[in-house]
């Protein structure tokens, strides 16, 4: 009786091992295949990194690369394939000098085709300094020229002050005319007129580029860097110093 219960129990024994081996097996092959499991999602995710990594370098030296040609003072570096835009008739034709800023600085952005926004743009920034001569004599630009106050947004071509220097701070790359300027100053520009200025009666209008005499129209002046525009109104022999260049500020 003892030897059969012995056995019985050696033989209990024995299944319930090779069981729990069985077990010990199935969990192994488990874990195994759950440790493969992690080796590929790690090999599936570094590779992703690394190839987002590669995408967002080229992007970021893409972008660098443009904003670097876009930086120098060559009229923002515009390509030079881009069409200039075409003068644009509208503002005051009456207004005489000195002449304030408009009433509504967003319809006049909106004449000149510019946009307008909440913060300066960095791709195309340049400046160009304009001087108005007036029978011999300097007219004020106003401040904030393009600058909606109300709506707190800035146009891509501005003023900050009355130095006469026009800001470009725009988000892409275009072309700009002096037109554009005074589109923004609501007063019309054209080769017989600046507002209520008109050119006849021994009165003339006449603008220079860097102190040389353009022909045409006045409002279709390329804006580029650091060109000194002049526009100088009245009669052929009133004495007015025209300006060759304009010292803009270190770093402008």
């Amino acid at each position: 009786m003892a030897g059969k219960t012995s056995n019985s129990g050696s033989g209990d024994s024995g299944k319930a091992a090779r069981k729990q081996s069985a077990r010990e097996r199935v969990a192994a092959a488990r874990a195994a295949e759950q440790r493969a499991a992690r080796r590929r999602s790690l090999i599936t995710w570094g590779v992703s990194g690394i190839v987002g990594a590669a995408a967002i370098g080229g992007l970021v030296w893409r972008l660098s690369a443009s904003d670097d040609s876009g930086s120098s003072g060559n009229g923002g570096g515009a390509a030079a394939s881009a069409a200039l835009p075409k003068p644009v008739a509208y503002g005051s034709a009456t207004a005489l000098p000195p002449w304030q800023l408009p009433q509504d600085a967003a319809a006049g952005t909106r004449a000149a085709g510019l946009k307008a926004s909440d913060m300066e743009g960095t791709a195309n920034h340049f400046h160009t300094h304009l001087d108005i001569l007036v029978n011999g004599k300097p007219v004020p630009i106003p401040a904030n020229i393009g600058i909606d106050a109300a709506a707190q947004s800035m146009s891509e071509l501005h003023t900050h002050d009355t130095s006469g220097v026009l800001h470009i701070e725009a988000p892409a790359k275009r072309r700009y005319i002096l037109g554009q300027l005074f589109n923004e100053w609501g007063l019309q520009l054209n080769a017989q007129q600046i507002g209520g200025l008109k050119a006849g009666d021994g009165k003339t209008l006449t603008a220079y580029v860097d102190g040389k005499r353009a022909s045409g129209n006045p409002a279709a002046i390329e804006l580029t860097g650091h060109r000194e525009i002049a526009l100088v109104f009245g009669t052929p022999g009133a004495k007015a110093k025209v300006p060759s260049s304009y010292d803009f500020p270190s770093g402008d």
